[in-house]
């Protein structure tokens, strides 16, 4: 048997045992799709992380995310505490600018240092959206989440936006019915189980913090997720979805915007988004951004 060293992250945070759980393997060795699964399964975080050496010479490191049930594509949240680790370990040098080679191709990070050369703010630039299917149902949706059909505001649309992952977004009216969202797996299966964008997010205006813009949950029960506490494979879609909804305004070219989430969960997080216009009012840039706290390390048998 092997022994494989990692780290565990609370990423979306400043402080410990709030935020979003990840363990990180800074050194995959030569780990099988299969074996990483079943690793991430022994974990039953959200998501489990593996680094690799690049394979071309467009990235810096080969990163492969993986949630108890599946492999994902990209995500937020491991992304932002896999350079957070990689960085505390000194295997990304001092500077500013690194790219992660995932399953969607190459993304850029960005990492800001404070005065004791310690890794701080962590940005990814997450794949420009592309807007799906609207869902009109919805009476069934509100079944599903437990809820009135009055709490869902009719104001804006139920609507599939990507950023390299899909979710359905859903307004919600205020932060009672955010809290009271209970969702029920048989409605979900019927709805949503072969749903374009079965991962649910549900979002007011209403907020806890006054530095935040808006409230946030997020379900995935085709990933194995039932509750996720900080979701930035969301955030970047959200804020294009809040932007393409007239909700926020790019001023003088883009929103710049924190959303909460996890607080239903006992674990506060907090992500920074900014979406960028172009010239013509096009989307031009995705970013989100997140502070970590290390947790531990150790080893596990393999």
């Amino acid at each position: 048997m092997k022994s494989l060293r990692y780290f565990l992250v609370d990423v979306f945070t400043d402080h410990p045992f709030s935020g979003n759980q990840l363990a990180v393997f800074p050194d995959g060795g030569d780990l099988t799709k299969e074996s990483m699964q079943k690793i991430a399964r022994e974990f039953n975080l959200s998501e489990t992380t593996f680094v690799f050496p690049k394979r071309n010479d467009t990235s810096d490191f080969h990163v492969r995310i993986f949630t108890p049930t599946t492999e994902l594509p990209m995500a937020g949240h491991p992304t932002i505490g896999t350079a957070f680790v990689l960085a505390h370990l000194r295997t990304i040098p001092s500077r500013e600018q690194v790219i992660f080679e995932e399953q969607i191709g190459p993304v850029p990070i960005s990492l800001q240092y404070d005065v004791n050369d310690s890794p701080s703010w962590i940005s990814m630039t997450q794949p420009l959206p592309k807007f799906g299917s609207r869902f009109e149902n919805t009476s069934s949706i509100s079944e599903m989440l437990s809820l009135e059909e009055s709490a869902i505001d009719s104001r804006l649309p139920l609507e599939v936006v990507s950023c390299g992952v899909p979710f359905l977004f859903i307004p919600l009216k205020d932060l009672s019915s955010i809290r009271r969202v209970r969702l029920k797996m048989d409605v979900w299966e019927r709805l949503l189980k072969n749903f374009e964008a079965p991962q649910v997010f549900v979002f007011t205006q209403e907020v806890e913090l006054p530095t935040s813009r808006v409230h946030c949950r997020m379900f995935a029960p085709a990933l194995g997720i039932v509750e996720d506490p900080a979701t930035g494979g969301a955030s970047g879609p959200l804020g294009c979805y809040l932007v393409k909804n007239k909700i926020l305004q790019a001023f003088p070219n883009a929103a710049d915007f924190i959303s909460e989430q996890g607080f239903e969960m006992g674990r506060p997080s907090l992500i920074r988004i900014i979406i960028a216009h172009g010239p013509n009012g096009e989307f031009a840039k995705v970013v989100v951004s997140g502070q970590c706290c290390m947790i531990g390390e150790g080893t596990i048998r393999s």
